[in-house]
This record gives structure tokens, sequence and C-alpha cells, in this order.
């Protein structure tokens, strides 16, 4: 009996492959970790080769475990922006895959936005001229590493992101093609039109022959036979977009916000290309039968980054979960406020250059009050970018939460206190995963619509705001400043 979907969810740090049913219940799941490399500062690489090795692993432990007689259909979701090389015969990556967090390209960015090219990028593409894109890292990669370059001019370099290196993996080479959400995502993509853009591609040096094709989310995107028997790959979108959809924010002005390595804020504009006044971002929500639906989005690039730093870069902690407890246990942080920009600042701000700060600190200060320093810059970030999509028009009345990050309470009580939003946590979390299943549901005709597989969404819980107006004026005026000193 075909009665489960999975899903290969590729992200920042690990590799999960998950099993749903279609009541959207995990049925069974394996994860491994992926091993990030920082040659020099400000450069984030991964091992598209471990990358690819994690994934079929991950992907045939979870077949074995429910038996792989009942997998219906295959979705796929992943880090976006994350750019990978490989060869047309073997599949074998050609260079390191640079990842969203890289900055090695924010020189170029500034040279195109002092040649006053970001008003035509930003009316193309929906995006600004900033690194955290694929356009200029393909760029790169092409002047820079010599067998990327050959490659190119031999005429067997395949590109793009995660997704169309696994779907080329995952197919055996028999299909080369991006879903419409990633390749919105790659400075190269008209947001009208939904396809490569010519004077796009001119203004970055990027050639049209390595990239893949562009299509829908869902559908009949190829098959593998590497779990054991034929699967129909049917369902694809970049993890931020996958999330939205996890979270049923299917109307216009429903928002989500995903708290993962970053945190990502999605709002639902409907069937028209949305504008931004105030840098956030024009987007794909999704892309069905052809007909795209739009997002206005903001893109915070340190979240759980943040906390995996105290752990890992300062020691101070010995694990996530322990920032619960350490919040708690202090009444405040006695004026410690922590500006995470440890690979920048992004919307509304989109200010590579600028990095992390850690202000009011005292002789009292202990590491509790810096554990809940950075629980606390989650909300004033998102509070920024609800500000930010606000002045666009979009006032939601609720945030709908999801990540790893949200299974802390505290959090997500703090964020609806400093938003001053109802925050609605899901009762599947992993919301990123569950969306790609929903995809590749309603590709696979499991389901007719979105809306119909919206039902596998369930509410776990509601945390409405706690503070007074004036509490919350005080340290969002406390943060503003901090704010100030870091771009300075």
């Amino acid at each position: 009996m075909n009665d489960l979907i999975l899903v290969l969810d590729e992200g920042t740090t690990s590799t999960r492959a998950l099993a749903f049913d279609l009541a959207g219940n995990i049925v069974a799941q394996a994860a491994r970790p992926l091993t990030q490399h920082f040659p020099r500062p400000g450069w984030v690489e991964h091992d598209a080769a471990e990358i690819w090795d994690h994934s079929l692993a991950c992907l045939r432990d979870v077949a074995a475990e429910v038996g792989e007689g009942r997998i219906a259909c295959l979705g796929l979701t992943n880090q976006r922006e994350t750019v990978v090389f490989w060869d047309a015969a073997t599949g074998e990556p050609l260079a390191p895959a640079i990842v969203w967090q890289d900055r090695r390209t924010a020189d170029a960015c500034g040279q195109l936005r002092d040649g006053g090219h970001e008003a035509v990028v930003q009316a193309t593409t929906g995006l600004l001229l900033d690194p955290y894109f694929s356009g200029t890292k393909i760029a790169w990669a092409l002047a820079e590493w010599p067998a990327v370059k050959a490659a190119a001019e031999a005429g067997t370099l395949r590109l793009g992101t995660i997704d169309s290196y696994l779907l080329f993996r995952l197919t055996e080479g028999r299909v080369h093609a991006t879903d419409a959400t990633n390749a919105s995502r790659t400075l190269l993509m008209n947001l009208g039109t939904c396809a490569w853009d010519d004077a796009m591609l001119e203004l970055l040096g990027v050639p049209r022959g390595p990239l893949p094709a562009i299509t829908d989310c869902a559908g009949a995107l190829g098959t593998t036979t590497l779990l054991g028997h034929e699967i129909a790959i049917t369902g694809s979108a970049g993890d931020q977009h996958a999330a939205a959809i996890g979270q049923a924010c299917l109307s216009p002005g429903q928002v989500k916000a995903t708290y993962g390595t970053g945190c990502f804020v999605l709002a639902h504009a409907g069937p028209e290309t949305p504008v931004s006044a105030h840098r956030l971002l024009a987007t794909l929500a999704w892309r069905l039968d052809g007909v795209a639906s739009y997002a206005l989005e903001g893109s915070i690039f340190t979240a759980g980054a943040a906390v995996q730093w105290l752990r890992d870069g300062l020691g101070i902690i010995g694990d996530s979960a322990e920032t619960e407890a350490l919040a708690r246990s202090v009444p405040d942080s006695s004026g410690v406020v922590f500006v995470p920009a440890l690979a920048g600042m992004g919307a509304p701000h989109w200010r590579p250059d600028v990095r992390g700060l850690l202000t009011g600190l005292s002789g009292g200060t202990t590491r509790a009050h810096v554990a809940r320093a950075a629980l606390e810059a989650m909300g004033h970030q998102t509070a920024d970018l609800l500000a930010a999509l606000a002045s666009d028009g979009v006032a939601p009345e609720r945030l709908r939460v999801d990540g790893g990050m949200v299974a802390n309470d505290w959090l997500c009580q703090d964020l609806a206190d400093t938003t001053g939003l109802i925050v609605e946590r899901p009762r599947v979390i992993e919301t990123t995963a569950l969306g790609a299943a929903m995809l590749a549901g309603v590709g696979a005709g499991l389901f007719a619509s979105l809306d119909e597989a919206a039902a596998m969404r369930q509410s776990d819980r509601v945390f409405e705001p706690a503070i007074s107006p004036e509490d919350r004026a005080a340290r969002r005026a406390r943060w503003a400043r901090a704010v100030a000193q870091a771009l300075a």
C-alpha cells in the first residue's frame, strides 16, 4: 500500500529524510550532520559529495525502516542560494559548494550597486544586490576556479542550487532542472515570467548552457530507482517556500517565520508580483500548473547560528536546549543586547560588512544574561521585519512560527512579547519537510490542491503577548540603539 510521502530535507547544518503519512504525522526519519568549511573569513563552503552521500544514506535508511513499497512519492526541499558545480557525465562535484551565507562576492555586489544596477535588478528579479544570492557566486566560480571554467568551455559543466544537484543525482543524470522557487533566488530569473533573464545573465556574466530548466513546484519532476524500486519525484521547493506551504500560509497576508540557522519571514502576497519600498524581497511563493503565487520575504542571516556560536565559539553552553533554562533563570538580560550579525545583516538593512555586537556588559553579567540576550535578538530581528512588512501594507495579527528553535517555549513567548502578535506553533515544527510533503502529495495526485493538503498541518499552541506596550517600547528602543552602534 502506497500510503507514505518521503521527503528529503537538505539543510545548512544537516541532511534529513522523513516519511509522512497523509495526516501529516512523521512515521520515520533519519539525519546526518553536514560539515561546514570556512576557508577564509566570510567564506562558507560545503562538500557537495558529502551532501549527496548523506542524502542518499538518509533516504535509504527511512525507506528500509518503513518499507519502500509504502512510499507513494518523493518531495525535495533544500537550503536556498547555495550553488553546486558538477560534471555532466559523472555527477561528481568540480568544486566546493558555495553556501548562501558566503560573503566572498560582497565587493562585486558593491561595484554593481555603484554602477547603478540595483534598481533594474530589483525590478527584474525582486531581489537586491547582495552576496547572499547565487548569481554572483556563479560568476565568481567561473572566473576563479579553473576546473569550473574549463568544464564551462568544454560544455560539460552543470550548475545549480542544491535541489537541481540532488534531482540530477537521484535521476542518475536524466533530469537537469530546478523548481521555480529556487530559481527565484539566483538573481538570474525574471520574477514575472519565471524564466532565465537574458539581461541578468549578461550583467552577471553567467552562461545559459549549464543552467537547469525551470519547472513547477509539483508534478512529474523525475523518477529515482536508487531506493529499490521506481519512485516518482513529485514536489520541490526551497526551504522557506516549503515552510510557508507547510504552515498553510495560502492566502494573502498570512505570515510565517522559520527559525533555523537563519530566520526567514515570508508573507503571502497573492497572484501579482509585489514591490517592497522597504528593502524586503519579492519572491515566489510557489508555481503550480504554470501559475505563480508570490510572497514578500525578510531574511535574517543569523538565528540558530547565534546559539551555535555560544556553544561552539564561546563554550558558555553545553547544548542549544540549555538556553531556555538560562533565559528563565534571570528576570531580564540586565541591559545586555546581542546584535548577532555574525554573517552580516540581512533585511531590512542589507549590510554584509557589519559584524556582531555584544553591548551593555558589566561586572555582573553572567552567561545567563548573554544567552537570554541571544534569544531576545530573535524577537527583535523579527519585529524589525514585521515593521517593514507593515510599511509595505502587510500587517498580520498572527505569526506562525516553525523550525528547530521554536521547541523553546520561552522563545515563543518572547516572540509574542516583542512583536506584539499572537504566535502560533504547529504540532509538527518541521514544516519545511511538511510543506515539501504537501507539494509532493499534490504532484502525485494524493491531494487535489494545496488547500486540501493543508489538512496535514495542525496547531499545537498559541502564545499571546504578556507585557505592556511601554515595556515593549523600552526594549525595542534599547535594541535600536545597539543596531545603530553595529551599523556605525
